[in-house]
């Protein structure tokens, strides 16, 4: 491919070269549905939220960063400095650029533009996919944040798709003795019991939400402290307040469901807290020191990986619920790795046969997208 690289860039950005793209379940919807909430797409918008790359070429203004850093990117920029930007919550400006949410272009593509100071370099020993999934984990860093996660406490995880898996992995870092994850898929259980859940429950969509608060108290000889919820299903969110203990956090990640019947009296009562959890702020550093020091291991989550060219595909075998995170390469004519669906399969330095890019994992018809 030739590309000029001799563009003008505006003051303190940089150009990137894409090298993977996380699918996350908000692509699915925009996808699908065509809105996430009150994002609506309301024209041809490229998605991409979950990105790394490498600089190519650095604007004035730019000390942190040269051409051939790798980063990791942070997709909110705030536009302006509004009351929320300096009370340090810029995930709440409203004017804010977010990357692939509408009207804004996101970075699932060869090339990308973005602000430097929201480009993070990523240390030797973090690879450029571990870089993709900064996002999601900072995704659950921020929920524990909101949650106000600490060491020693009892974690009720609803969902175990790829936030709620992340959150178990954020939940173990911060050190949480006791996790319990509920999910309607058994492929996903048994990933996030591998993953160090201390107790994994299946579910199904007529669970009573107080016969599932019932179980989470009896499986843990106790109350959870904090329910965090990484699906925005209703029955979920109910089980939640029902579980936690009096004075306890639930704190709402996913982006489901519009409204929802909660218990608000046995909220009140008791003084549980319902928190909602939207994006990061100022997580990235933290996140990729996680990686980087391998108290948090993300690689186990990549379960596929696509080409750009079969971007098709890709989200295809993601809206069946096939795998957990499945990750777009955008370089061009790059040789591409084994699956971690795999490795008895592919010998290492082998080129993993062309059909193990697609989507080949057991279907999990009921499953949830974060």
């Amino acid at each position: 491919m030739n590309m000029r690289l001799d563009w003008w860039l505006p003051l303190r950005d940089v150009l990137l070269k894409i090298n993977s793209v996380g699918i996350c379940g908000t692509d699915i919807h925009f996808w699908l549905e065509g809105k996430v909430g009150d994002f609506v797409v309301k024209k041809p918008i490229v998605l991409g939220h979950e990105a790394s790359g490498t600089v190519m070429k650095v604007s004035c203004g730019v000390s942190h960063l040269k051409a051939g850093d790798k980063v990791s990117i942070e997709p909110g920029v705030p536009r302006e400095n509004d009351d929320f930007v300096r009370i340090g919550r810029y995930n709440l400006s409203p004017t804010s650029f977010t990357s692939g949410f509408p009207p804004d272009d996101g970075a699932m593509c060869r090339f990308y533009v973005h602000k430097a100071n929201y480009c993070y370099k990523l240390p030797e020993c973090v690879t450029l996919e571990e870089g993709a999934l900064v996002e999601p984990l900072c995704v659950a860093l921020h929920a524990c944040h909101r949650g106000r996660v600490k060491v020693g406490q009892k974690v009720f995880i609803c969902g175990a798709g790829p936030i709620g898996l992340m959150t178990l992995l954020a939940c173990k870092a911060i050190g949480v003795t006791l996790t319990v994850v509920c999910d309607l898929c058994q492929d996903r259980l048994e990933k996030a019991k591998c993953l160090g859940a201390t107790i994994v429950l299946k579910v199904d969509k007529c669970t009573c939400p107080m016969e599932l608060a019932q179980k989470v108290k009896s499986s843990l000889c106790a109350m959870p402290d904090v329910c965090i919820d990484c699906t925005g299903a209703d029955t979920c969110i109910q089980a939640g307040v029902y579980a936690v203990k009096p004075g306890g956090i639930v704190v709402l990640v996913g982006l489901q469901c519009n409204t929802s019947n909660v218990p608000v009296l046995h909220a009140t009562v008791r003084e549980v807290d319902i928190r909602g959890s939207f994006k990061y702020t100022n997580t990235w550093p933290t996140a990729i020191a996680l990686i980087a020091s391998k108290k948090v291991d993300v690689k186990p989550l990549i379960t596929h990986r696509f080409p750009l060219e079969q971007a098709p595909e890709a989200f295809e075998c993601a809206k069946k619920g096939s795998g957990i995170k499945i990750l777009i390469n955008c370089e061009a004519q790059q040789q591409q790795q084994c699956p971690s669906l795999c490795p008895q399969l592919c010998p290492p330095q082998q080129q993993c046969p062309p059909q193990q890019n697609q989507c080949q994992t057991k279907q999990c018809p009921q499953h949830s997208f974060f």
